[in-house]
């Protein structure tokens, strides 16, 4: 599901203009592996989900800690409604 959100932003990024989904895949992964360095950095918004914004892309990283271990349930655009964002991280396995 996660990789499905990542290929949905990136298409509509490089349909935007050439290369700027390329950019955005820089971006995410850097993001995404920075929460390895540090991941109770970031605040949780839902029970247990913490978010790790995108910088230069309204997206942000949603993701828990499972017994000692990082886990992505979403890349979500950061316009979304809040409720909706729960809801799809509540069925995402």
């Amino acid at each position: 599901e996660v990789e499905d959100d990542v290929i949905a932003a990136y298409a509509w990024y490089e349909e935007k203009a050439p290369g700027l989904g390329e950019e955005f895949l820089r971006v995410f992964y850097a993001y995404a592996g920075s929460i390895l360095q540090n991941p109770l950095l970031y605040p949780k918004l839902h029970r247990e989900f913490r978010r790790r914004l995108l910088i230069r892309f309204p997206y942000a990283v949603y993701f828990r800690i499972e017994d000692n271990t990082i886990v992505v349930y979403g890349l979500f655009h950061c316009a979304r409604n809040p409720g909706t964002i729960k809801a799809m991280l509540q069925n995402r396995h």
